[in-house]
């Protein structure tokens, strides 16, 4: 039974690096944006992450409030 195992973590393994290749691939194509971003464009971006992070904050502060009454 032992060869069988290590032939499946072997298979496993490989399924693992041969993805984690491609989302790696794909990672370092846009790594480096192709189109110079004005300073406005990058205020707006950056407005919208604080935006989104005070979301999840509200969202978590609401289940928090609704498991703890």
């Amino acid at each position: 039974m032992a060869p069988q195992k290590n032939y499946r973590s072997a298979r496993f393994k490989k399924f693992l690096e041969r993805h984690f290749f491609r989302i790696y691939e794909i990672n370092r194509k846009y790594a480096t944006p192709r189109y110079k971003m004005t300073r406005s464009v990058g205020i707006i971006l950056l407005v919208l992450r604080l935006y989104l992070l005070f979301l999840i904050c509200i969202l978590i502060y609401k289940f928090i409030t609704l498991i703890n009454p």
